[in-house]
């Protein structure tokens, strides 16, 4: 098997509520100081999530060989039993005794409003997964804790593991410096075009000009595709036609699978962006960030369909 990829990043789990009304109609202005409110939810469901887990559950699917890189509590047993039913090596998901793994309670109303609470749990101890021993052909820092964020992007950078950081969730917590050191120790960035807007404005520096001491920068723009910073160039990556929109979450996750794969098989990464793209296409057609299919026939197709080259 080729060397393993390694996911730095979140594992968690997403309980989603559906309330059949309007949070409007029940919380009153005038009593907000005092607000004491139940919503009465018919429907919920449970998801496996996590930017560890998502981009781990992709590019498993693409025939990769992802080592997610996580801490998680005594409640994940259900969690290691799905990644191991992937075929997904789990040897480097640290249990925190005692603790729950992190955990995001969502309920959204008729209007697609969402009132969310979050548990970091077992999460904010992801300074503590050292894997910087790990012989990896490349890695990734996904949204974590922060300082597992830093901890792992600087061993990595010590150890020679090409890197990618993906700030994703984690942009409020990274100020101008720190983002700068991190920029310093990795090979690449991979934002979306609001994260961009948000580096540009705390390092008081273009994506152009960040690009300059990086193999890339990838940044993306939903339905318009995605813009490759890289060799001194900017290019376009033309976007791919969902077969339906339903649910945006993960598709992330899926396009930095995307990326991760084609590296790992040497391409460059104008190609490894234009498979992002599909990927992020067959997430955002599917409710739930690891319930899609991935069939390497139908992703090659569409890359053939799109740009005129596949996985092979």
């Amino acid at each position: 098997m080729s060397k393993a990829v390694l996911i730095c990043g979140s594992v968690a789990f997403d309980t989603i509520a559906v309330f059949d009304g309007r949070f409007k109609e029940h919380i009153l202005a005038d009593r907000i100081h005092a607000l004491s409110v139940s919503f009465l939810v018919p429907s919920m469901r449970k998801e496996y999530g996590g930017c560890a887990g998502n981009i781990a559950y992709n590019l498993k699917r693409l025939g990769g060989n992802p080592l997610p890189v996580a801490t998680i509590g005594e409640d994940a047993g259900d969690y290691l039993a799905r990644l191991y039913a992937l075929g997904v090596e789990t040897r480097r998901m640290l249990v925190v005794p005692d603790m729950l793994t992190a955990q995001c309670f969502i309920t959204t109303d008729l209007d697609d409003n969402q009132i969310s609470a979050f548990h970091p749990g077992a999460m904010e101890h992801s300074a503590k997964n050292d894997v910087s021993d790990e012989d990896a052909a490349w890695a990734i820092v996904a949204p974590d804790s922060k300082v597992g964020m830093l901890t792992h992007v600087d061993r990595l950078s010590k150890a020679g593991v090409p890197t990618i950081f993906d700030l994703g969730q984690a942009m409020p917590l990274f100020d101008g410096d720190e983002l700068l050191d991190v920029i310093g120790k990795v090979q690449a960035l991979a934002l979306n075009d609001y994260e961009a807007s948000v580096v540009e404005q705390r390092t008081g520096k273009s994506i152009e000009q960040i690009a300059v001491d990086l193999e890339a920068v990838v940044v993306t723009r939903g339905a318009q595709g995605a813009t490759l910073y890289s060799d001194g160039k900017v290019t376009e990556i033309a976007p791919v036609l969902a077969e339906q929109v339903v649910d945006p979450t993960g598709c992330g996750d899926a396009h930095r699978a995307g990326l991760l794969y084609g590296l790992t098989q040497g391409w460059n990464w104008e190609r490894a962006c234009m498979l992002g793209n599909v990927m992020g296409s067959i997430k955002i057609a599917s409710r739930g960030p690891q319930n899609h299919e991935v069939e390497p026939e139908v992703v090659d197709q569409r890359m053939r369909a799109v740009y005129g080259i596949g996985l092979k």
